[in-house]
């Protein structure tokens, strides 16, 4: 069975190759061992008869000159009548590799995994490597679990560990009272509405002051920025309700809050999210209003769906500052991570441009993301653990588990698409740069030719 795959093209280049290569090797050369010395003496012989010879071009080979008369032009055939000779040759369904020898077949094959192997090795993590990502996943869950922890209402409010309490507190301190006030003068908006009644004309299941912000999509930290300011313009609020439901409703209480500038209106959203950020209640966790849409699930011993459980989780206190507390551990990953990797590519000889590690491209940093994936992939591991043996949704890192999904699929589609068209490109590269060189020998031997000729 044939092992290759030729476009219509390729296949003629082919045939007229291998039935060129079939007329060279019927071609059998004759003895040139005293032909420098016939062409003496004929010369001699020639000259003592009274003959003039034709104009002389000296042989680039031996020094010997060669007599002939340049009259015209060859004819250069065109590619058709090649083909054509070569089909009348009986070359057709000869291929490529017939040009070729077992044991040449078999030389070029182990060429080609030598260089697919050489390629592979590039991308291939040592010892050293794995370790630096195996560290970077422990070091992210040790911070996980030790200095971030799990929120939990309190006497004296939201409490986790040091290292959240104290972001906690410095967001909640961020701004004065009277600078809040301010902002929640200076930037009221129509999406937020706290309760159904005097508020709403079609029901928000669940809306509520305690849990208004989490069904209002106005108030999430990154879809706001679309749907807020357009809620702001438009005088609308858009929610996910607590059942699921989308509703999109005018509230003509908060019909003076409108802007007509997007300007206006993207200031208004962020100084209302600042405004927000400092109670309480604080602000939903990026995205997590879009959890109220998944109404399905049977968790627990009371069979609750997906939307209910992070329901709970935000009336517990997994919001935004919670967020901030989470991302820690997973920019220590990615900090360690590329700072290691900038070391040990100095210590290879880099530049220190050249070892920046602020890119994951893996034609400038080959290693890069797949160490990345590894440290994320070790860290969510763990974090899964700790879900499971505290039995506790508030213990989910949800910044990790975005890195983990986001290097997943870069990981993946790295293996599965990119891959292998890098390494055909790495390998064609090589063999270009080969027949490069060979051109350019040919190339200098036949100007050696054209000079000698000319000066002839």
């Amino acid at each position: 069975m044939n092992r290759y795959s030729y476009t219509d093209s390729e296949k003629e280049i082919n045939i007229v190759l291998a039935s060129q290569d079939e007329q060279l090797k019927s071609i059998s050369m004759p003895d040139s061992r005293r032909t420098e010395e016939r062409i003496t003496s004929s010369e001699a012989l020639l000259g003592s008869l009274g003959y003039d010879l034709p104009g002389s071009i000296t042989n680039p080979k031996s020094g010997s000159i060669v007599k002939q008369t340049l009259q015209g032009s060859m004819p250069i055939p065109s590619w058709e009548e090649v083909l054509e000779d070569a089909l009348q040759n009986g070359a057709d369904g000869l291929e490529l590799q017939d040009l070729f020898t077992e044991e040449e077949l078999q030389e070029n094959s182990e060429a080609i995994r030598l260089l697919n192997e050489e390629y592979n090795q590039i991308h291939r993590l040592d010892e050293i490597d794995m370790t630096i990502a195996a560290v970077a996943g422990l070091l992210s869950a040790a911070v996980d679990i030790l200095l971030v922890g799990i929120p939990q209402k309190t006497s004296e409010g939201m409490k986790a560990a040091p290292l959240s309490d104290y972001v906690r507190r410095h967001i909640e301190n961020a701004l004065t009272p009277e600078q809040v006030k301010r902002l929640e003068r200076a930037a009221k908006v129509p999406y937020d509405a706290p309760v159904n009644k005097g508020f709403t004309r079609t029901q928000v299941e669940g809306l509520c002051p305690g849990m208004h912000r989490l069904y209002s999509l106005g108030h999430d930290p990154l879809l706001g920025f679309v749907v807020g300011v357009s809620d702001i313009l438009t005088g609308r609020m858009t929610t996910i309700d607590k059942d699921g439901r989308i509703v999109v409703q005018a509230i003509e209480r908060y019909a003076s809050n409108v802007e007509t500038s997007v300007v206006k209106a993207l200031i208004k959203q962020i100084a209302h999210l600042f405004s927000d950020l400092t109670t309480p209640a604080g602000l939903p966790v990026p995205c997590m209003a879009l959890f109220n849409l998944m109404q399905f699930g049977s968790i627990g011993d009371e069979d609750a769906v997906i939307a209910d459980v992070v329901q709970g989780m935000y009336w517990e206190g997994y919001d935004f500052a919670h967020f901030c507390s989470m991302s820690i551990p997973v920019a220590v990953s990615e900090i360690f991570v590329r700072f290691a990797y900038i070391l040990r590519r100095l210590s290879e000889g880099v530049s220190l441009k050249g070892a920046a590690a602020l890119s994951v491209n893996r034609e400038k940093n080959p290693k890069l993301a797949t160490m990345l994936f590894i440290a994320h992939t070790s860290a969510a591991a763990i974090n899964a653990g700790k879900v499971y043996f505290k039995k506790n949704p508030l213990a989910i890192n949800y910044p990790q588990w975005v890195a983990f999904a986001r290097y997943s699929y870069q990981q993946f589609k790295w293996i599965v698409l990119e891959k292998p068209d890098m390494r055909d490109k790495y390998v064609r590269g090589i063999i270009n740069d080969e027949l490069s060189t060979v051109y350019d020998e040919i190339d200098e031997i036949l100007g050696g030719f054209d000079r000698e000729i000319a000066a002839a």
